[in-house]
């Protein structure tokens, strides 16, 4: 199964499908209750996808939470091994919908989509939103007990950074990598030997993905020849690169890897900024 869905497709499905609205921000609530998708699941990424955390510097601004309470909030929403998952938001995957697709893949779970282009795209092709809220019919909690899978910590993403075998992408806009500008963050600039992509590279004009074949493109030219298993995507807290992972197992390529902390960590730890190109 692809990791994106198009609207089309959506509209179109007779799957027993769970949809989760993923929008995020300090008003994601309110924008869910102004219109979403039909019996869509409201979700918010600081409660549900994250930790709570009062030190970034240990895990960043958005820590995964630990398995077991995502397996249980799992449980809540009614999610099985067997269920199909949808997921949107509106910032064409890059706020919570592609996090949320990555966590689901990293405790193995196989059915999950990302729905291309968001509510936007959704609207586009027809498909009617509604204000009437919708609660899951929850069941036990998600049945995997492992770790988080495909993951490095700050110790890793440094070292490979300085690594010729290896690769980190940054996938924060460039004025963020360059140190110019740190809207949220209290340092500017970017792990010393780690490459920018930034994420909105993955987007066509309108705000979807692009073809497979140009984004594989896109990012094998980036790798050169670096094996996908050697690099590891982050970006400020550990979101926006979920966008770019997405991107790149929609390309077929597997094997990258999420530094969770990202910047919001790095900078806080008193370690070496850079601020000028790789």
């Amino acid at each position: 199964m692809l990791p994106l869905i198009e609207a089309n497709e959506l509209k179109a499905a007779n799957d027993d499908l769970i949809i989760i609205d993923a929008r995020g921000g300090k008003d994601s609530r309110d924008r869910y209750q102004a219109g979403h998708l039909n019996k869509a699941i409201y979700v918010d990424l600081d409660n549900d996808l994250a930790a709570h955390t009062d030190n970034p510097a240990i895990g960043g601004r958005h820590p995964l939470p630990a398995v077991e309470d995502f397996t249980a909030f799992l449980g809540r929403l009614g999610v099985k091994p067997e269920s199909h998952v949808v997921i949107y938001d509106d910032k064409s995957g890059a706020m919570s919908a592609a996090r949320l697709w990555w966590m689901l893949r990293s405790i193995g779970h196989q059915k999950v989509q990302v729905l291309n282009g968001g509510l936007q795209a959704a609207k586009e092709a027809g498909i009617p939103v509604t204000t009437e809220p919708f609660t899951p019919q929850p069941t036990k909690p998600y049945p995997y007990t492992g770790e988080w899978t495909g993951t490095v910590d700050i110790e890793e993403a440094g070292q490979a950074a300085q690594n010729q075998q290896r690769m980190v992408i940054d996938v924060r806009e460039n004025a963020r990598y360059l140190g110019k500008t740190e809207p949220l963050d209290l340092i500017a600039g970017h792990i010393p030997g780690a490459e920018n992509l930034p994420y909105t590279e993955n987007l066509t004009a309108e705000g979807k993905y692009k073809q497979p074949e140009e984004l594989k493109a896109h990012y094998l030219n980036k790798f050169g020849k670096i094996n996908p298993d050697a690099v590891i995507v982050h970006c400020g807290s550990g979101v926006t690169a979920c966008h770019t992972l997405l991107g790149m197992e929609q390309a077929g390529i597997k094997g990258p890897k999420l530094y969770v902390g990202s910047w919001s960590e790095w900078s806080r730890r008193d370690l070496p900024i850079a601020t000028e190109n790789k």
